[in-house]
């Protein structure tokens, strides 16, 4: 791990410095293993990182992956990592995600107003936004080989036993913010699994010797 300074918004840096990547309990350092292994060998043959996070709809747990991974490989100075976001169908990048992320200091611009919303969201001035809309897994926007695909939904886990292209299959699930739409803790449980996947990222980024 680098000690170089890093480059996040200040707002996202915040949080980052926040979390509390200890409170990770020991199985679930071991489901998370896999990605920090695949991350590794990457880093070891100094090739490029590709990492495909899916769900069924690609528009909740896979697109909040995605971001805190991208952002994650930044704060760590992880160099040529990749990370993309897809379903088994294609909806919209469900709106409580874009607000979710905004709160934590990402920059977020819709740059198109059909039913499935393109948005830019940033998390530093200097690196390429990263473009977040539902999109189905093998969508031209992502990879086609040498990818980690990263099943974060139990539907999709079994949905695709087998997805095209993927170097490594690794479930790791998260459970579905969906479940409070529409209640008043809706906000409150999207910044929960929000800070989750953060800090999941923020350990396995943390395990990688670059």
């Amino acid at each position: 791990m680098t000690t170089t300074k890093s480059t996040l918004f200040s707002a996202i840096e915040n949080l980052v410095k926040s979390l509390h990547p200890e409170t990770i309990s020991s199985e679930r350092k071991t489901v998370l293993q896999p990605l920090a292994d695949f991350i590794q060998s990457k880093v070891s043959e100094n090739k490029e990182i590709r990492i495909n996070f899916i769900c069924t709809h690609n528009s909740r747990r896979s697109h909040l992956s995605q971001v805190w991974a991208q952002t994650m490989a930044n704060y760590f100075h992880i160099k040529n990592v990749f990370c993309y976001s897809g379903g088994t169908e294609a909806t919209a990048l469900f709106p409580m995600v874009a607000a979710t992320l905004q709160n934590s200091g990402f920059q977020i611009n819709k740059i198109s107003k059909d039913q499935n919303p393109v948005y830019s969201i940033k998390y530093a001035n200097n690196e390429h936004p990263i473009i977040g809309f539902s999109k189905k897994l093998d969508n031209d926007f992502n990879p086609k080989s040498e990818f980690a695909a990263i099943m974060t939904c139990d539907s999709a886990n079994e949905a695709c036993p087998f997805v095209p292209g993927a170097e490594k299959r690794i479930p790791i699930t998260f459970k579905d913010p969906k479940a409070f739409d529409n209640t008043p803790q809706q906000a409150e449980k999207y910044n929960e699994r929000s800070v989750q996947i953060a800090t999941e990222m923020f350990y396995v980024f943390s395990q990688i010797n670059s």
